[in-house]
């Protein structure tokens, strides 16, 4: 039996007519649609590909046991994330054995920071992978202040807020341009990092580009609670 392939699906920023015309078709044409979620259950990713799904489509909903939360399992919060990821590639498995296709949605880009890559990793010895490209929060973040990220010979440098805060002042300052990731509860820390590099002022906050809940602020003026 031929197996399916796994098609890795880059849904943009949030606003489903940023979608690019190849992934609303292989979402369209795919088998099995799998999407991730929170223990809430509500998921970005498939309220996105929503307009592009067809009736008759098997929904694979991987529900992560845990966010940032304690949790039981013997492993703690790293041993419980890595059950759920090989659980979750098994059951995205058992499909492309079938031979169906599975589109797995990502936000953005599957490979930029994406929980794509975990299962990517997990699939692509045993299956065939095609990854579909997506427009990531970096250029919605731009298009939302309509300003330039880089220029000519600028360097652009794309930092996770979770990282220690010497180590952010010290990139931050060290580059022409940078974009903060994963700010979440690292945000009074990025501050911080930002002030003491010298760039806060001319820094701006960006949350949910490119959806009907985007905000902007400039960096300074963002309650830090």
């Amino acid at each position: 039996m031929t197996t399916g392939t796994l098609f890795g699906v880059g849904l943009g920023p949030g606003d489903p007519e940023l979608v690019t015309v190849k992934a609303a078709r292989v979402i369209g044409e795919a088998d099995v649609v799998a999407y991730h979620s929170a223990r809430h259950g509500h998921s970005i990713a498939r309220r996105i590909a929503e307009p592009y799904l067809r009736a008759g489509q098997i929904e694979e909903h991987l529900v992560y046991p845990v966010t940032t939360e304690t949790t039981s399992h013997p492993g703690g919060y790293d041993g419980a994330i890595e059950d759920f990821y090989t659980e979750a590639a098994e059951r995205i498995a058992s499909h492309l054995a079938a031979g169906r296709n599975v589109a797995l949605l990502a936000e953005g880009d599957p490979l930029f920071y994406s929980s794509y890559m975990n299962m990517h990793t997990r699939l692509t010895e045993r299956f065939h992978a095609v990854i579909v490209p997506g427009v990531t929060s970096v250029s919605a973040a731009s298009a939302a202040i309509s300003t330039p990220l880089v220029q000519g010979e600028q360097v652009l440098t794309i930092l996770p807020g979770t990282l220690p805060a010497g180590e952010l002042q010290r990139r931050l300052a060290d580059t022409d341009a940078a974009v903060v990731m994963k700010l979440g509860r690292s945000y009074p820390a990025v501050r911080q990092a930002l002030s003491s590099a010298g760039r806060l002022d001319e820094a701006f906050y960006v949350e949910r580009a490119s959806t009907e809940a985007q905000r902007v602020l400039p960096a300074a003026d963002v309650d830090e609670t």
